[in-house]
């Protein structure tokens, strides 16, 4: 088995011309082209013929994250402009749902943009009129962390919640390698058609391509369908910039699951279960390690209110060779215990050649960027192919990135 830690990130390269990387998104959703790899074969069609490469009675697994107008622009009195890009809720809050709905002010771990010209003490003001009211924001500089800025956002009127401040003054936060300005189109095209919990800063972008029609093409062959909520940070475009990935520290996700949903998934061992994103995908397969986790901490004899997965756990508890009913089981259980209908925690699992899938057995996805965590994920799906399913979208034109085209991928066995 590979050893995770030692895997160098130049191995997991490619040349992506900067013509390639998808600028807008295509007129129709489903008209984007689909690779289809099993077992060393390729083939393409388009996203809205989808359904007829799943088998019949398959669980489709989506990410119902919704973008939130992260990027807030602020003119100060002497003209200069500060960019506040709120990245997470400040440890305080115990989730994002709860922080987005704040009332008065919020504290939010932000990247700001012009920092140097902003003295701590100094507060923005931004104004806004509508047709009923004035409301009126302000930002503060509370503190500088290691990667990011604690900043205070005030506003009134103070019933608004934050998650509505957000829609009057806030823009779609576009990925950095989309070299161009928000466009009107991208409050809608960069959401998913099932976008319902606000939190994330980017698109769980392989589920763009997804309409109502191909969801009418699922429930004929009776494909069903579940939802999680990861909320995915700026941290999903963080580049490995050591050696080997001992060096990378893998950015902490929140995900938020029903229990209905866990059941689901334990009931249906037989089924092909397909994540419809790297972050459907990473989700499922940490609820099996958080199972893993209650387990090993019950044994430990640990009561502990909140289970969160580390970057390793994956690999740590291995050895114990749990199979996927008894951990799923087991969070159940733990849950259970402890009152709770909904999982709500962080996830920091690194998945990369080495791992071994317990509950995934397909992924749609996009095509991503060179030397990214994103890629060590697909390589540990269908290992050294990978390069073979690179190679052939570079030569016949699919479209890459947030807005390109995408992939279904089986599970090399």
């Amino acid at each position: 088995m590979t050893d995770p830690k030692k895997i160098s990130i130049q191995d997991y390269t490619y040349l992506l011309p900067e013509e390639r990387i998808a600028k807008y998104p295509l007129a129709e959703r489903d008209a984007s082209k689909l690779l289809i790899y099993r077992e060393g074969a390729i083939k393409e069609d388009n996203y809205k013929n989808v359904a007829a490469y799943i088998p019949e009675n398959s669980l489709l697994i989506f990410n119902n994250t919704k973008v939130v107008e992260a990027r807030l622009l602020f003119q100060k009195p002497s003209g200069g402009v500060i960019e506040i890009f709120c990245l997470e809720p400040h440890d305080q809050y115990p989730d994002i749902t709860t922080a987005m709905l704040q009332k008065e002010k919020v504290w939010w771990n932000c990247l700001v943009g012009g920092a140097s010209k902003w003295k701590p003490g100094q507060l923005l003001e931004k104004k806004i009129k509508t047709a009923e009211k004035e409301i009126i924001l302000t930002a503060g500089y509370i503190e500088q962390k290691p990667g990011s800025f604690t900043i205070e956002l005030s506003w009134s009127p103070a019933s608004l919640s934050f998650a509505e401040i957000l829609h009057y003054f806030g823009a779609i936060p576009l990925p950095p390698y989309i070299k161009r300005a928000v466009e009107e189109a991208d409050k809608e095209r960069y959401q998913t058609v099932y976008a319902h919990f606000e939190g994330s800063v980017a698109a769980p972008t392989a589920g763009l391509h997804f309409t109502n029609n191909i969801f009418s093409e699922l429930k004929k062959k009776n494909i069903q369908r579940d939802f999680v909520t990861l909320h995915v940070g700026a941290g999903t475009f963080k580049p490995v910039k050591s050696d080997t990935m001992a060096g990378h520290e893998m950015h902490a996700e929140w995900i938020d699951v029903s229990k209905n949903t866990i059941q689901n998934i334990l009931h249906n061992p037989d089924k092909q279960i397909v994540a419809v994103g790297t972050t459907s995908l990473r989700t499922i397969e940490s609820l099996y390690w958080l199972g893993v986790l209650s387990r090993v901490q019950e044994r430990e004899s640990k009561n502990t209110e909140l289970l969160l997965l580390k970057q390793w756990d994956a690999y740590k508890f291995d050895q114990y060779k749990i199979s996927t009913a008894d951990a799923l089981s087991s969070l159940l259980e733990w849950m259970n215990n402890k009152k709770l209908e909904r999982l709500v925690t962080k996830t920091q699992l690194l998945i990369a050649p080495g791992y071994e899938f317990k509950i995934a057995k397909g992924l749609i996805t996009n095509f991503h960027q060179p030397q990214s965590t994103l890629l060590l994920l697909v390589a540990a799906l269908i290992g050294n192919d990978w390069k073979k399913v690179y190679e052939y979208a570079l030569k016949n034109n699919f479209r890459f990135l947030s807005y390109g085209d995408g992939s279904l991928l089986w599970k090399k066995d």
